[in-house]
């Protein structure tokens, strides 16, 4: 058998995956702050402290008005919290 079949697959993996998570707009109606960044998701012990990055993904449904501060947002979650008077600064 050649060697190539041999040898165990090997692929690849990411290393950002292990600092980057994903919040639901219904976790942020439920953040008493106006403005979310990384650092006050980690104040309300949302995210681990390894946690550099964060997205936000349209699952759920929010009616308060939040600025997102760093944090990045998929066009539906984006398209929610504008609706609901908020801001996404980059």
């Amino acid at each position: 058998m050649p060697l190539q079949r041999r040898l165990p697959k090997v692929g690849f993996v990411s290393r950002k995956a292990a600092v980057t998570t994903e919040i639901n707009l219904d976790l942020l109606s439920k953040l008493d702050v106006e403005v979310v960044d990384v650092a006050a998701l980690k104040a309300a012990d949302v995210i681990g402290e390894k946690i550099k990055f964060v997205k936000v993904v349209n699952t759920g449904s929010i009616t308060k008005a939040v600025k997102l501060s760093g944090i990045k947002a998929t066009a539906g979650a984006k398209a929610a919290i504008e609706a609901a008077g908020g801001s996404i600064e980059a």
